[in-house]
């Protein structure tokens, strides 16, 4: 059964690695681009840009396309967009939680 969060994971685990966040701003700064333009822009190999592209890809947060004999890359924000409503929903749902607890906690001390 799918719970709906692996895409989740799979974008949190492809953020969490600070080349891959400047590889997506810089593809949202240029639209599109290839790997050769981008890591001229970063202090890694063009190899190592792909790598970083494939994890990005996996994730659904980038997509390549072959024009003539270069592969160019756009950033696809619709998993961020999970993401971002995925955090914001656990987020409200551990605010209620601990004000549930603080209640309680008030409660059971005489609301000193």
């Amino acid at each position: 059964m799918t719970t709906g969060h692996e895409p989740v994971g799979e974008v949190l685990a492809a953020l969490a690695d600070p080349t891959r966040r400047q590889i997506l701003d810089l593809l949202a700064a240029h639209g599109q681009t290839t790997a050769t333009v981008i890591a001229a822009k970063l202090p890694v190999s063009r190899q190592a840009v792909v790598k970083h592209l494939a994890v990005l890809d996996r994730a659904g947060l980038v997509t390549g396309h072959r024009k003539g004999r270069e592969m160019r890359y756009t950033v696809q924000p619709q998993q961020l967009g999970v993401t971002a409503r995925w955090l914001t929903n656990t987020a409200a749902e551990w605010d209620a939680r601990l004000t549930a607890i603080k209640n309680i906690t008030e409660a059971g001390s005489g609301g000193h």
